[in-house]
Parts: C-alpha cells; sequence; structure tokens
C-alpha cells in the first residue's frame, strides 16, 4: 500500500500541475480526495492491516492528503488570478474612451430662424443678395449718405456708429440697408432680394439690446408697385413665420430711405391681443420697419422714380426669434449655454 501511495501521490501532483481550468482542478481533487476516491479507498482497506502497518499506512495516508490539498489549494489560487484577469480583460470598460452615443451639434437659433425666413421669401419669389454686395465693413456714404440721410443726422454720431481706423468714414455697418444700394448699382430692375446678416450699433448691453445683432434687409423694385404689393407680402410672411393668420397693422413711421414709412406689429402671441407685460398692454408686438424706397434713393443709384417704384423691410433676427419662442434675454443668444442650445 505504501508504493500505491506514492504512485497515487506522484500521479495526483502531475495531474494538479497539468491542469489548465478550475473546472480540471476540481475533477482531480473529486477523482484523488472526494469520498469515492482514490486516497478514501486505500483508507477503507486499513481494517485488514496489522496494528503496526496501520499507524504507518494511516500516516502516510493523511500525509499525502494534506500534500494534495495544499497542491490543490495553491493551483486553484493561481488559476483563479488567470481566470479572473482574463475576463476583466475581456469584459473592461474604459471610462476615459467616449461614450457609443455621440453628442450631435445642433443649428443655432439664430441660424435656424435666418434659414426660417429666408426659406419663406424665397418661396415669395425673393432670392439671396450675394455676400459681396452685402459688406459687413461700409463706408458712411453707402451706409448713411446714399440711403438719403442728412449729414446732421444723430445716428451718424459716434455713440450710434462704431468707426474704425481703417481709413476715414469707414464703419461698420449699423444696417442691412446699406445692402440695397450697392445692389441696385449693380442690379438694373427688376430687383427682388433679401440680405441676412450683422450689423453693429454703439449699445449698452442688456436684456433686450446687443451691440451685434442680425438683420434681413428686403428690397423690391419694379414698375407699378406699390404699398399695397408691400403690405401682402408682409402679411403672407407672418402669416408663414408665426405658423398662423394672425393680425397686423401697420404704423406711420419715419426712416431717410423710405417715404411713406410704417412700423409693422402684430397681435402679442402671448395674450393674444388683450394686454400682458410682454406687449406692454397694448396688444401689440413690434416686428419690423418698412416703406416705400425714397425717391432720392433710387435717383442716387441711377433708377428713374418716374418709371420704377418698389419697397423695403427690415427686420431684426433677434428680436423674430424671442418673439417665436418666448425668450426673454437676447444675451442667451451669445453666451454659448448648451443647457440653452440644445432646446433648439
Amino acid at each position: 500500500m505504501k508504493e500505491k501511495l506514492e504512485l497515487i501521490l506522484k500521479s495526483a501532483e502531475e495531474e494538479i500541475e497539468k491542469a489548465q481550468t478550475l473546472q480540471d482542478l476540481e475533477e482531480t481533487k473529486l477523482k484523488y480526495l472526494s469520498r469515492k476516491g482514490e486516497l478514501n479507498s486505500i483508507k477503507k482497506n486499513l481494517k485488514d492491516l496489522s496494528d503496526e502497518d496501520k499507524r504507518i499506512i494511516g500516516s502516510l495516508a493523511n500525509s499525502v492528503y494534506n500534500q494534495l490539498d495544499e497542491a490543490i489549494n495553491k493551483k486553484n489560487d493561481e488559476l483563479y488570478k488567470i481566470e479572473l484577469n482574463k475576463k476583466l480583460s475581456e469584459e473592461k470598460i474604459d471610462i476615459t474612451l467616449p461614450s457609443d452615443i455621440t453628442p450631435q451639434g445642433k443649428v443655432h437659433p439664430l441660424t435656424q430662424t435666418i434659414n426660417e425666413i429666408t426659406q419663406i421669401f424665397q418661396g415669395l419669389g425673393f432670392s439671396v443678395m450675394a455676400s459681396e454686395n452685402s459688406p459687413e465693413v461700409e463706408t458712411e456714404y453707402i451706409n448713411f449718405d446714399m440711403l438719403n440721410f442728412p449729414p446732421n443726422h444723430p445716428a451718424k454720431d459716434m455713440q450710434d456708429t462704431f468707426y474704425t481706423k481703417t481709413a476715414p468714414n469707414v464703419i461698420l455697418r449699423s444696417q442691412t440697408s446699406g445692402a440695397q444700394i450697392r445692389q441696385m448699382l449693380h442690379q438694373s430692375p427688376p430687383v427682388r432680394v433679401i440680405s441676412p446678416g450683422r450689423v453693429y450699433r454703439c449699445e449698452s448691453v442688456s436684456a433686450r439690446k446687443n451691440n451685434l445683432f442680425h438683420q434681413i434687409e428686403g428690397l423690391l423694385v419694379d414698375k407699378d408697385i406699390t404699398f399695397a404689393d408691400l403690405k401682402g407680402i408682409l402679411n403672407e410672411f407672418v402669416r408663414i413665420y408665426f405658423g398662423a393668420s394672425r393680425p397686423t397693422r401697420f404704423r406711420a413711421s419715419y426712416f431717410p430711405f423710405t417715404e411713406p414709412s410704417a412700423e409693422v406689429d402684430v397681435q402679442c402671441i402671448m395674450c393674444g391681443g388683450k394686454g400682458c407685460r410682454t406687449c406692454s398692454g397694448t396688444g401689440w408686438l413690434e416686428v419690423l420697419g418698412a416703406g416705400m424706397v425714397h425717391a432720392n434713393v433710387l435717383r442716387n443709384v441711377g433708377i428713374d422714380p418716374e418709371i420704377y417704384s418698389g419697397f423695403a423691410f427690415g427686420m431684426g433676427v433677434e428680436r423674430l426669434t424671442m418673439l417665436k419662442y418666448a425668450i426673454n434675454d437676447i444675451r442667451l443668444f451669445f453666451n454659448n449655454d448648451v443647457r440653452f442650445l440644445n432646446q433648439f
């Protein structure tokens, strides 16, 4: 039996060493150390031995059991670590990498509004003016003089207009209206264009005003154009932009480059004309300025006002966006706050 125990020890140690997985090791343990294992079968036969042999073989059997149990536990620790590391390697998540969900960029709300208004007027037969006819850096001559502004007009003051150091009387345009001058200088009637763009004014920044904002200028010049044509175009624009027919009113106003001139209001989208804080209790909201192109402006660009007539209009993109989406602070458009921009 002593030789058999030594053979069992040697064989078991070889199988323990060869074990590749915890399952292999478990099978080896059951084979040699379980109640039905080879080592236990020898212990069952100890009753047939003499007392001296029982003592020697029993002691040897216990020693073999302890050696195998220790070897199995040691091998178990090694295989457990190997399998754990393999599992961790296969299932690991690198939290420093971007997630599967890629953030999607969105079009800025002002750009959305410009695109929407542009599409509306393109549907009404207008085309977008070439960018070279609508520069942001302009001369005082185009921005004011050609538009029939008198020499002493307060809008020319440095308190209202940004003058540059590029050259004398070179400014950052204070309105998109100068674009209609350049367009008419390069194109003979009929003219039917719009010009979106940035404008600059020396304003104190507040919830309602900014020193940079956006306008869309519209111009139509042709034979037999009347104020009724202007009203029809603008009423249709209001209907499409605000999504439903909405009452409008045209209030007499003054612009140097149009005559007659008007401010265009729409019924307050907040109170339906009943009066609220948004409309200061009037029930109306101003959305744009418009009028018939002044005869002097037509003459300045070489167009005979006895033959041609036309109308022009200008609207603030920020104001229209604020009205449509109930935004109460113009500064939100320029703060780059993702919480605000994600809503669009």
